[in-house]
């Protein structure tokens, strides 16, 4: 591990630190996405960015977008799998 760490002049720790800051905002805005489907509460996108059309507002969508896809990823897997089965 030294020696991948001299080759690469430490960029190996920041690239797993870049990994997990990047897997915690996934896991936020899958928890988000979450929030929205069960109890109907969604993040107040105008508060953050009052112009629809700013750069800003079309990130936020696409990092709750992301959390979105997550989900339903998540939801199909776990409905194809023998492990889980519908309650409602």
């Amino acid at each position: 591990m030294l020696f991948l760490n001299l080759l690469t002049f430490g960029l190996w720790g920041k690239i797993g630190r870049l990994t997990h800051y990047a897997f915690d905002a996934v896991l936020i805005s899958t928890v988000l996405a979450g929030m929205r489907r069960s109890t109907g509460l969604s993040l107040d996108t105008e508060r953050i960015s009052p112009d629809k059309a700013s750069e800003v507002s079309k990130w936020v969508d696409r990092y709750l977008g992301v959390g979105e896809w997550v989900m339903d990823q998540s939801t199909a897997v776990a409905g194809a799998s023998g492990w889980f089965r519908r309650t409602r």
